[in-house]
């Protein structure tokens, strides 16, 4: 894709962070089952808590930018 605007690469980009903020919310359960480190499954749930709080924002950021 050729960004043709600042905004068009802002759009870009920030569907690229989205995809990977939403993989990380397939893989982060699966680590923290994996581990049998309590402090490491605490963190990798932490984690996926703050992944999710970023993807709400990234939806509404995208829904500003579409109007």
């Amino acid at each position: 894709m050729t960004a043709r605007t600042i905004q068009d690469l802002f759009i870009h980009t920030l569907s690229d962070v989205y995809s990977a903020e939403k993989q990380l919310t397939k893989a982060l359960p699966k680590l923290a089952r994996a581990s049998t480190n309590p402090d490491l499954r605490s963190a990798f749930e932490t984690h996926l808590e703050e992944t999710n709080g970023q993807i709400e924002r990234i939806d509404k950021k995208s829904l500003r930018c579409r109007d």
